[in-house]
């Protein structure tokens, strides 16, 4: 199978969607690489490394959009690259299609058949591919929130751990997943008060046992997150609906229970964000106001850390690229159930059901498109 890898284009995004020991991996399987020039550059992955792997150097990207038989990208492709996808080719990559109608329409209007990253399953029942990317962003969500709390940055001017004589910052991480715990974990680090809130009581009590007094654990009702607000200076949004858009959970309205200079991080905004206040922003200009409050939104948040993050997803994604590859798309997919359960968009039909529903398309299961 002929694999291409083209350059990000989406606003600071660094990630690179293959590691040139990734190419390497896939052409001791007996398939050839195209990397466009300079695709991983950025962040020290030089055309030389993926050259010395047997992988080909390409100018374009048009170049591997035509040529290529899978595309391996980081994340959703653009307009401009969706326009370029051609019937029976295989994307492969992020795609968070639920808030994203356009970007639906269009992957349907290719014929392409699509697979996200973030709605591969596994024996366990969680997201492999979607894990990682969530540890680097729980954890980076401290640390926006950190700076976005400082004065110059519009914030209440609260050093999250305070110091001594002095209270620390109040700490709100709504959400008890891989993003929550990897919160909850950097900012208990940090020494601010920690408080977590999620609806599996499984959950809870694991955290409760892992970190005793230095995490508050909270079962999450609405009443539970208002009671909460007016003490709280740092919210972090970390709920997830596999493949389907995020409930709003704090909104409008109760903005004005916080503290003027308190600060949301929504890292739920690729599917749509858990705030009804929340729009996308990007690294180039991360943070906005809204009724005196902080609201930081980027959509590829881990972008920020590009080098951690490339490694950290391609040592997921990478068995997967190999089983597509090696057995084709088809195959792969009809001989693994968790696989399949990434494929989104398959010869115009919609086959993950929770898209469907919030976008109002016909739901065709992935066995059935497949066949």
């Amino acid at each position: 199978m002929l694999i291409g890898v083209p350059k990000e284009i989406k606003n600071h995004e660094y990630r690179i969607g293959l590691t040139p020991s990734g190419a390497r991996e896939l052409i001791a399987n007996g398939h050839k690489v195209m990397v466009q020039r300079d695709g991983g550059k950025a962040i020290g992955l030089t055309n030389e490394l993926y050259q010395k792997a047997g992988a080909e150097i390409v100018d374009a990207a048009e170049e591997i959009f035509a040529r290529a038989e899978m595309i391996i990208k980081v994340k959703e492709p653009q307009p401009n690259e969706c326009k370029m996808l051609r019937t029976g080719q295989v994307l492969y990559t992020y795609l968070h299609l639920a808030p994203d109608p356009e970007q639906t329409k269009a992957l349907i209007a290719s014929g392409a058949t699509c697979i996200a990253y973030e709605t591969v399953t596994d024996r366990n029942g969680g997201l492999p591919l979607l894990a990682p990317m969530s540890e680097v962003a729980g954890r980076m969500s401290i640390q926006a929130g950190a700076h976005a709390l400082e004065k110059a940055q519009g914030g209440s001017g609260v050093l999250l751990g305070g110091v001594p004589g002095v209270q620390p910052a109040e700490v709100l991480v709504i959400g008890g997943g891989v993003v929550g715990i990897n919160a909850a974990r950097m900012a208990m680090g940090m020494n601010a008060n920690v408080t977590i809130l999620d609806r599996s009581l499984n959950r809870l009590k694991e955290l409760d046992e892992l970190y005793g007094d230095r995490l508050t654990t909270i079962y999450s009702t609405h009443d539970a997150i208002e009671e909460r607000l007016p003490d709280t200076d740092l919210v972090i949004g970390a709920v997830l609906i596999p493949g389907a858009a995020a409930p709003k959970l704090i909104s409008r309205a109760q903005l004005s229970l916080m503290r003027p200079g308190s600060v949301l991080v929504d890292v739920a905004i690729d599917q749509g964000g858990c705030f009804e206040t929340s729009k996308a922003t990007t690294h180039q200009n991360p943070t906005y106001e809204v009724d005196g409050i902080i609201h930081y939104c980027v959509a590829n948040m881990p972008g920020g850390v590009a080098r951690t993050s490339t490694f950290a997803l391609t040592n997921a994604t990478l068995p997967f690229a190999v089983q597509l590859a090696n057995k084709g798309a088809k195959k792969a997919m009809l001989d693994d159930a968790h696989l399949r359960n990434g494929l989104n968009v398959h010869a115009g039909k919609l086959t993950y059901e929770a898209v469907a529903k919030d976008l109002g398309y016909e739901y065709v299961p992935a066995e059935k498109a497949l066949a």
